[in-house]
Protein backbone atom coordinates (compact mmCIF):
# COMPACT_ATOMS: atom_id res chain seq x y z
CA UNK A 1 0.00 0.00 0.00
CA UNK A 2 1.18 3.47 -0.64
CA UNK A 3 -0.16 6.41 1.22
CA UNK A 4 0.08 9.72 -0.01
CA UNK A 5 0.15 12.73 2.46
CA UNK A 6 -1.66 15.90 1.78
CA UNK A 7 -1.16 18.81 3.89
CA UNK A 8 -3.12 22.31 2.95
CA UNK A 9 -1.35 24.00 0.36
CA UNK A 10 0.14 20.88 -1.26
CA UNK A 11 1.23 20.99 -4.60
CA UNK A 12 -1.59 18.81 -6.65
CA UNK A 13 -0.09 18.09 -9.95
CA UNK A 14 2.74 16.27 -7.55
CA UNK A 15 0.17 14.39 -5.47
CA UNK A 16 -2.09 13.30 -8.41
CA UNK A 17 0.66 12.07 -10.49
CA UNK A 18 1.91 9.71 -8.51
CA UNK A 19 -1.72 8.20 -7.69
CA UNK A 20 -2.93 7.81 -10.70
CA UNK A 21 0.04 5.89 -12.08
CA UNK A 22 0.58 3.84 -9.69
CA UNK A 23 -3.28 3.05 -9.71
CA UNK A 24 -2.75 2.54 -13.10
CA UNK A 25 -0.36 0.27 -12.58
CA UNK A 26 -2.33 -1.95 -9.91
CA UNK A 27 -0.93 -0.53 -7.20
CA UNK A 28 -3.12 -0.04 -3.82
CA UNK A 29 -2.66 3.75 -3.08
CA UNK A 30 -4.36 5.74 -0.73
CA UNK A 31 -5.09 9.41 -0.45
CA UNK A 32 -4.22 10.55 3.52
CA UNK A 33 -5.60 14.23 4.99
CA UNK A 34 -3.19 15.22 7.14
CA UNK A 35 -4.76 18.57 7.81
CA UNK A 36 -8.59 17.17 7.43
CA UNK A 37 -10.47 15.04 4.94
CA UNK A 38 -10.40 17.88 2.37
CA UNK A 39 -7.59 19.14 1.65
CA UNK A 40 -6.80 22.42 -0.43
CA UNK A 41 -3.83 22.20 -2.67
CA UNK A 42 -1.36 25.27 -3.56
CA UNK A 43 -3.72 25.76 -6.51
CA UNK A 44 -7.13 26.31 -4.75
CA UNK A 45 -7.98 22.32 -5.95
CA UNK A 46 -9.66 20.63 -3.06
CA UNK A 47 -9.06 16.86 -3.08
CA UNK A 48 -11.25 14.90 -0.84
CA UNK A 49 -8.87 12.19 1.07
CA UNK A 50 -9.62 8.84 1.64
CA UNK A 51 -7.76 8.52 5.04
CA UNK A 52 -6.87 10.00 7.88
CA UNK A 53 -3.61 9.94 10.01
CA UNK A 54 -5.41 7.40 12.32
CA UNK A 55 -6.67 5.17 9.87
CA UNK A 56 -3.23 4.72 8.00
CA UNK A 57 -2.57 1.21 8.52
CA UNK A 58 1.39 0.74 9.42
CA UNK A 59 1.66 -3.14 8.83
CA UNK A 60 0.21 -2.52 5.20
CA UNK A 61 2.70 0.64 4.20
CA UNK A 62 5.11 -0.35 1.45
CA UNK A 63 5.44 3.47 0.81
CA UNK A 64 5.04 6.91 1.62
CA UNK A 65 4.56 9.77 -0.52
CA UNK A 66 5.02 13.73 0.43
CA UNK A 67 4.25 16.26 -2.42
CA UNK A 68 5.73 19.48 -2.15
CA UNK A 69 4.28 22.82 -2.70
CA UNK A 70 3.93 25.75 -0.18
CA UNK A 71 2.75 25.65 1.84
CA UNK A 72 2.03 22.30 2.25
CA UNK A 73 5.57 20.91 2.76
CA UNK A 74 5.48 23.35 5.98
CA UNK A 75 2.60 21.79 6.95
CA UNK A 76 3.78 18.83 6.34
CA UNK A 77 7.29 19.26 8.48
CA UNK A 78 5.01 20.68 11.38
CA UNK A 79 2.90 17.58 12.02
CA UNK A 80 4.51 15.11 14.70
CA UNK A 81 2.25 12.68 13.35
CA UNK A 82 4.33 12.58 9.56
CA UNK A 83 7.70 12.12 11.20
CA UNK A 84 6.47 9.22 13.23
CA UNK A 85 4.82 7.65 10.11
CA UNK A 86 8.03 8.19 7.86
CA UNK A 87 10.06 6.95 10.80
CA UNK A 88 8.11 3.70 11.62
CA UNK A 89 7.07 2.80 7.72
CA UNK A 90 11.03 3.13 7.17
CA UNK A 91 12.21 1.29 10.57
CA UNK A 92 9.74 -1.40 8.83
CA UNK A 93 11.03 -1.91 5.79
CA UNK A 94 9.36 0.56 3.56
CA UNK A 95 10.41 3.50 1.62
CA UNK A 96 9.67 7.35 1.37
CA UNK A 97 9.18 9.69 -1.47
CA UNK A 98 9.56 13.36 -1.57
CA UNK A 99 9.36 16.06 -4.42
CA UNK A 100 9.94 19.55 -5.15
CA UNK A 101 10.19 21.40 -1.65
CA UNK A 102 9.09 17.81 0.50
CA UNK A 103 12.73 16.37 0.41
CA UNK A 104 13.83 19.15 2.90
CA UNK A 105 10.84 17.54 5.05
CA UNK A 106 13.18 13.94 4.92
CA UNK A 107 16.40 16.06 5.29
CA UNK A 108 14.59 17.83 8.79
CA UNK A 109 14.19 14.37 10.12
CA UNK A 110 17.93 13.49 9.24
CA UNK A 111 17.01 10.83 6.89
CA UNK A 112 18.90 12.46 4.27
CA UNK A 113 22.33 12.16 5.78
CA UNK A 114 24.91 10.59 3.19
CA UNK A 115 22.45 10.04 0.53
CA UNK A 116 21.99 11.13 -2.57
CA UNK A 117 18.65 13.31 -3.66
CA UNK A 118 17.31 15.93 -5.34
CA UNK A 119 14.91 19.09 -4.66
CA UNK A 120 13.18 22.02 -6.08
CA UNK A 121 16.14 24.69 -7.03
CA UNK A 122 16.91 26.64 -3.45
CA UNK A 123 15.85 24.38 -1.60
CA UNK A 124 19.27 22.71 -1.14
CA UNK A 125 20.55 24.25 1.52
CA UNK A 126 17.53 22.87 3.73
CA UNK A 127 18.35 19.19 2.64
CA UNK A 128 21.59 19.04 5.45
CA UNK A 129 23.50 16.21 5.20
CA UNK A 130 22.57 15.36 1.78
CA UNK A 131 24.77 14.93 -1.53
CA UNK A 132 22.38 17.05 -3.58
CA UNK A 133 22.41 15.61 -7.34
CA UNK A 134 21.54 17.35 -10.66
CA UNK A 135 18.70 15.16 -11.61
CA UNK A 136 14.87 14.61 -11.97
CA UNK A 137 14.71 11.69 -9.82
CA UNK A 138 16.91 9.86 -7.23
CA UNK A 139 16.74 7.01 -5.52
CA UNK A 140 19.21 6.37 -2.80
CA UNK A 141 18.01 2.82 -0.86
CA UNK A 142 15.30 3.51 0.44
CA UNK A 143 14.38 7.01 -0.11
CA UNK A 144 13.27 8.10 -3.85
CA UNK A 145 13.37 12.26 -4.21
CA UNK A 146 12.06 14.11 -7.26
CA UNK A 147 13.23 18.26 -8.34
CA UNK A 148 9.97 19.55 -8.89
CA UNK A 149 6.47 19.52 -10.62
CA UNK A 150 7.83 19.12 -14.21
CA UNK A 151 9.56 15.80 -13.41
CA UNK A 152 6.66 14.37 -11.45
CA UNK A 153 5.81 12.11 -14.24
CA UNK A 154 9.39 10.97 -14.24
CA UNK A 155 9.15 10.93 -10.34
CA UNK A 156 5.62 8.61 -10.48
CA UNK A 157 7.07 6.10 -13.02
CA UNK A 158 9.95 5.36 -10.67
CA UNK A 159 8.21 4.90 -7.60
CA UNK A 160 6.20 2.65 -10.22
CA UNK A 161 9.63 0.81 -11.55
CA UNK A 162 10.45 0.33 -7.29
CA UNK A 163 6.58 -1.36 -5.93
CA UNK A 164 6.40 -3.60 -9.74
CA UNK A 165 8.90 -4.09 -11.84
CA UNK A 166 10.81 -2.62 -14.65
CA UNK A 167 8.46 -4.28 -17.44
CA UNK A 168 5.46 -2.49 -15.68
CA UNK A 169 6.88 0.70 -15.39
CA UNK A 170 7.66 0.61 -19.13
CA UNK A 171 3.95 -0.56 -19.81
CA UNK A 172 2.26 2.11 -17.63
CA UNK A 173 4.79 4.68 -19.73
CA UNK A 174 3.84 3.50 -22.60
CA UNK A 175 -0.47 3.33 -21.98
CA UNK A 176 0.18 6.93 -21.19
CA UNK A 177 2.20 7.79 -24.62
CA UNK A 178 5.01 9.05 -22.04
CA UNK A 179 8.25 9.44 -24.00
CA UNK A 180 11.53 10.76 -22.60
Amino acid sequence: MVYVLLAEGFEEVEALTPVDLLRRAGVETRLVGVTGATVCGARGINVVTDLSMDEVDLARADMLVLPGGMPGTTNLAKSPAVEALVRRTLEHGGRAAAICAAPSVLAQYGLLAGRRATCYPGFENRCTGAHMVDADVVTDGPITTGRALGAAMAFALELVRLLTDEQTAARTAEEIVWRT
